[in-house]
This record gives structure tokens, C-alpha cells and sequence, in this order.
């Protein structure tokens, strides 16, 4: 039998390592930023067209590679970061398998610039696929310049699980992000077709949070910092003022890497227990420094997880010193029984002197001599002649009431409001069960509604209704509401802002970091403005993970799901009515929006059959 197992060629390889390296065009954004860093780059920049589909391309100054080193960099497993398996347990730089280059090159037109400050001339490489299509001598000025062109030009299936260039733009500026925040003293610009996003000069780390995010940030940090012997904490948390629905904000950084941690995050939220809104996820920024002995990094292709040799002696010192820093800065209340307020010292009076206080007394007071009658002789009260009680009493009749001849009724009366045939026809038809469900007998016998699930139907089909039709009616608000977003979420909005309008919204004013709005829907309060805006942004980034078929649809999505009424709502009889009724109002009543079942049928039958076993 002849032998089938054979080695796959390397354009063969790289395309099925590119699978788990390169998942879209923030990954590729992702490795060109990091190997800029590695390079000791103090200037980055970014730039991209249609969201990184047709180009990316990451241009950086720092030390360049030699002719040598600029064709070996796309051959697989070659990397200048480490030489031996023990450097896997010491590393200092981002990259270290050298498989990013080669997955890239295997699967795009990548064209690379790169020159030696010691260099007179650099070198030009062009690939398409892992072939190589030319390599010249060029004039270039120092530094690297990576450009990638038509992503997954050669896998159309890849290509076309893509998704809108609104999302795949979020997931590059979150990668942008990341390595930005994590080297504040270095300089990066990101620009998108032909616009400028971001421009964050060298600066410290808080400032560069302010500059990436913008808004009211600065306002909204809080200090921390932990040196121990096996971590040392520093960054920033937000104030539970500031919390919001989702978790867009909230950043780990280790030894200048960032990572996700669910059991990190558990530890910070632990801190702020007690302090928050149901639901609310506080910002945080923190930076935590650890021998690099101590984790280990390569266990993810994209390199977001860690191991720590202790992870439970991390989880404590990170919830005690976001404690710690909550009360330092009066952000979490403190009880002192012993404390008496009205004893506090002033400020203002803190170094001033004391002095004897001046007391004035009348020494001429005798408190036993008698007052003297003092005689006025103003103007004395003309003196009315008031008539004698008697006088009200006379020419009545001396007439006597006979109480013998007073008839009286002998039974109570015992009538009702209502009569017995209009009390009959008015039972109580529903019921609410565990603050989750609505029960509604009918003819065949009950029918159990979900009272979240179906409240969203009816709140979708009319905001749909609104968007499409243009008409829905607003309420003006008394004093217009500012509201503070980042500047990605401020284009967004800016976006939507005409759907936004057609369901009710006023904007009066809209900056590049703030939107003041003097009118909103009928149906949106005025503190869930803030609530409803922030999921719809969310949700327009990531976008609902199901069958949206445009705008309009997602957004009456997003509403419907953040103004429903929530399970554990307690309903009076009206409104368990009013929901009841309008659900079976809409042309699909029997699922969601987001395609859950809204009410199920339990027969006369059904029931009958449970008795009977």
C-alpha cells in the first residue's frame, strides 16, 4: 500500500496558519503596531481604507532591517526575539513566534520599506501569496513601512464572513487602542480614508486616556497604586457615577501587553460592591508589572490571555487596592459613628488664632423692679356695642318636633357601585407569576407570556413603524440633557443621527465630545436616555448577533431591548392588561425580535393529564 501522508508546501502552511493569526483586518493591524514597537519606534502611524479590506499599512521609524533580515522576516518561525525555549518564560517584546509575517504574507499583496539609520540605501520587497515578485534597492528614509493590500484576495470565503466596515473599523481602532494606551510615550496618528481618527502625542499615561477617549475622562479617574514583591499596580479606575452598560472601557495591561481576565475583572467589580447601578460596569486602566518568569504568554494565538503562577495572591491585591483608592479619594462612603460633623474645623479657619469672645451687658437691668404702667395717649379703639346672645334666638317658633312620628329605615342599606351583572362581566382576567410571567385564562385554557419578551415585540414594531413611516411624537424636556461620548461614538451617532430623529429624538446641539438633546420619545425617560444611547452605539459596532437586515432594523432592535420592561418588574392588572393586549396587536406576537418564544399554550387537556398520572 503506497504511503499517503505527505508535507504540505509552505504557501499551503501559511494559509492555514494565517487561519488563527490574521481573523481580520484588526489582526493584521494588531502585529504591524506590535513589531513597530519591538523596533523601538517613538512615531507610528496607521493607516487604513475601508476598514482595513483594501488597505492597511503601518508606518513606523524605528531601527529598520538589513537586506538580509527584510527577505528572512516572511519565512515561518523566523523572529529576531527569541533564540531558545527558556526566552519564552523571559520575554520583553510583544512578538516572539514568527508566525504573524508569513500568515500575513500568504494571504494578502504586502508590500514592505525598510533602511538602517547607518544604511545609505534601503530595501523594497514586494509579495503576493508568499511569492516573491520583486526585491530592489530603494531611497527611504529610516524606519519600516509595512503596506497590505486586498485581505483574503486569494480565500473569497474568508473574505466574505467579513463584517460591515462600521464593525470591522471598531475592531481596528479597539487594537489601536490597546497598543496606544499601553505606550503613552510614544506617538500615534490612525487615519481612515483620508481622515484623521486619532492624533495622541508622546505624553503621560492619564493623558493619554483623556486623548483617546476625550469627553469628561479626566473628571471621572481615580489614582491607584500597589508596590508589592510580586505585583505592582498603577493606572486609574472610574468613579460608580460613571459606570455604564457595557464593558468598553475596562483595560488590563501586563508588562505593557494587553490581556482579558474574567477573574481579574471579578476582582475589581468586587470593589465596587455596593456602589454601583444593577447591571452598571465600571472604566478601569491599570497596569500591572510582574517578573516575566511568572506567566505565561503563549497559550492564545492572539495573545489576550495569560497564566500566573498565583493567581489567587493577584485577585487580593487587586480588589484590596481598588478598595483602597475608592475610599482615599471619598468616592466609596465611610460610617464613623464617633465622628460628630458640627466639630469639623473650617478650612478657612485652620490657622487661624483663637480669641476671647466680647460679650456686651446691660448693667442697669434689675429683674425684680416693677414695670412702670406706661399711659399712651394715641389713638384708642372706638368702643362697638355688640348685641346680647339672646337676641338670636328670637322669633323662632316654639313648634316641637314629635320624634315618635319619625319614620327610620330598619335595615341597612347594603348596595354596591355596581351591579352583580356588571361585576360578573369584569373578572380579574390576568395574572403575574414570579414578576416574570403573565397568565391570561382563555376558552381552551391559559396562555403564559413572557412580560420581557413580549414587551419587546411591541416596542420593536413600533419604532420600526416610527423609522419607516417618519412619524412619532416627541416630548419636549424642560432643560436640555448633555451627554458625553468618545469621538468613534460620536461619528457614529452622527451616522443615525436622522433615524434617530425619526423615532422621536430633538437634538438641539451636537460637538465633536458631547450631544444636547431637548426632546425625546414618548416612550424613553429621561434617565434612560443616556442607557438607550450607550446600548445602540454597542450595538451598532458590534452589531446583534442576528439576522439585521439594515439600520433601521438593528436600532429598533437595540431600543426595544434596552427600554423593555425587565424580568423581576412588578405590573399592576392594567399593565399586565395593556401588554397582553398589544402583543396579539402585532403582526408577529408569537416570537421576539430576536426570535424567543413570547408565550406558550397550556390546554384544559394538558392540565387534566397532569392530574391524572
Amino acid at each position: 500500500m503506497s504511503s499517503i501522508i505527505q508535507l504540505l508546501p509552505d504557501h499551503v502552511a501559511n494559509q492555514i496558519a494565517a487561519g488563527e493569526v490574521v481573523q481580520r483586518p484588526a489582526s493584521v493591524v494588531k502585529e504591524l503596531l506590535e513589531n513597530a514597537i519591538d523596533a523601538g519606534a517613538t512615531d507610528v502611524k496607521l493607516i487604513c481604507k475601508e476598514a482595513g479590506k483594501v488597505l492597511v499599512q503601518v508606518i513606523d521609524n524605528g531601527k529598520g532591517m538589513s537586506v538580509t533580515d527584510a527577505r528572512l522576516c516572511f519565512e515561518r518561525h523566523a523572529t529576531s526575539k527569541i533564540r531558545q525555549a527558556e526566552d519564552l518564560f523571559d520575554l520583553h517584546t510583544k512578538g516572539f513566534r514568527g508566525e504573524a509575517l508569513a500568515s500575513i504574507a500568504a494571504i494578502a499583496h504586502v508590500e514592505m520599506k525598510t533602511k538602517q539609520d547607518q544604511e545609505e540605501l534601503g530595501t523594497h520587497i514586494v509579495i503576493e501569496g508568499s511569492k516573491f515578485v520583486s526585491q530592489d534597492v530603494a531611497v527611504l528614509p529610516k524606519g519600516t513601512s509595512f503596506l497590505v493590500k486586498n485581505l483574503f484576495y486569494n480565500i473569497p470565503a474568508r473574505r466574505n464572513f467579513l463584517k460591515s466596515d462600521i464593525v470591522e473599523l471598531r475592531h481596528i481602532i479597539d487594537e489601536f487602542q490597546r497598543v496606544a494606551l499601553a505606550h503613552h510615550n510614544i506617538h500615534f496618528t490612525l487615519f481612515h480614508n483620508g481622515s484623521e481618527l486619532f492624533n495622541l502625542p508622546q505624553s503621560n499615561a492619564r493623558q493619554r486616556i483623556v486623548n483617546v477617549f476625550a469627553g469628561k475622562t479626566n473628571e471621572k479617574l481615580v489614582p491607584i497604586q500597589e508596590n508589592t514583591d510580586i505585583l505592582s499596580i498603577q493606572g486609574f479606575i472610574g468613579k460608580p457615577e460613571f459606570a455604564k452598560k457595557n464593558r468598553g472601557e475596562q483595560f488590563f495591561f501586563v508588562n505593557d501587553r494587553f490581556i482579558k481576565s474574567g477573574y481579574l475583572h471579578h476582582a475589581i467589580i468586587s470593589a465596587y460592591d455596593g456602589l454601583l447601578r444593577d447591571g452598571a460596569q465600571p472604566s478601569y486602566f491599570l497596569y500591572l508589572t510582574v517578573p516575566p518568569h511568572t506567566i505565561d504568554i503563549n497559550i492564545h494565538p492572539t495573545k489576550t490571555e495569560i497564566k500566573f503562577d498565583d493567581e489567587h495572591a493577584l485577585y487580593a491585591i487587586l480588589r484590596s487596592a481598588a478598595k483602597h483608592s475608592l475610599g482615599q479619594f471619598n468616592v466609596a462612603p465611610v460610617l464613623d459613628f464617633e465622628r460628630d460633623f458640627n466639630l469639623d474645623t473650617p478650612y478657612n479657619y485652620q490657622n487661624k488664632e483663637a480669641e476671647t469672645p466680647l460679650i456686651q451687658v446691660d448693667r442697669n437691668f434689675n429683674p425684680f423692679q416693677e414695670e412702670k404702667k406706661q399711659t399712651h395717649s394715641g389713638f384708642k379703639p372706638k368702643a362697638i356695642n355688640q348685641p346680647h346672645w339672646e337676641s338670636l334666638y328670637v322669633g323662632l317658633n316654639n313648634d316641637s318636633i314629635d320624634v315618635k312620628e319619625m319614620h327610620f329605615e330598619s335595615e341597612a342599606v347594603t348596595s354596591s357601585l355596581f351591579s352583580e351583572n356588571e361585576i360578573d362581566k369584569a373578572p380579574t382576567t390576568t395574572y403575574q407569576i414570579h414578576k416574570k410571567y403573565i397568565v391570561n385564562p382563555i376558552k381552551s385554557g391559559m396562555l403564559i407570556i413572557d412580560q420581557q419578551r413580549a414587551h419587546q415585540r411591541i416596542l420593536y414594531e413600533k419604532f420600526l413603524k416610527n423609522l419607516t413611516l417618519k412619524q412619532a411624537d416627541s416630548q419636549q424636556l424642560l432643560f436640555p440633557l448633555t451627554l458625553y461620548f468618545s469621538g468613534n461614538d460620536m461619528a457614529l451617532i452622527h451616522e443615525i443621527k436622522p433615524s434617530l430623529e425619526n423615532t422621536g429624538f430633538i437634538f438641539e446641539e451636537m460637538n465633536t465630545d458631547s450631544v444636547v438633546i431637548s426632546g425625546l420619545p414618548v416612550t424613553v425617560s429621561e434617565s434612560e436616555v443616556s442607557m438607550v444611547l450607550e446600548q445602540l452605539v454597542s450595538d451598532m459596532q458590534q452589531e446583534i448577533p442576528d439576522s439585521s437586515f439594515s439600520q433601521m432594523d438593528m436600532m429598533a432592535k437595540s431600543m426595544a431591548k434596552s427600554l423593555a420592561v425587565k424580568t423581576g418588574t412588578y405590573l399592576t392588572e392594567a399593565s399586565q392588561e395593556s401588554i397582553v393586549n398589544k402583543l396579539f396587536a402585532c403582526k408577529e406576537a408569537t416570537v421576539s425580535p430576536f426570535n424567543k418564544t413570547t408565550f406558550i399554550t397550556l390546554s384544559v387537556e394538558d392540565l387534566d393529564k397532569k392530574f391524572s398520572l
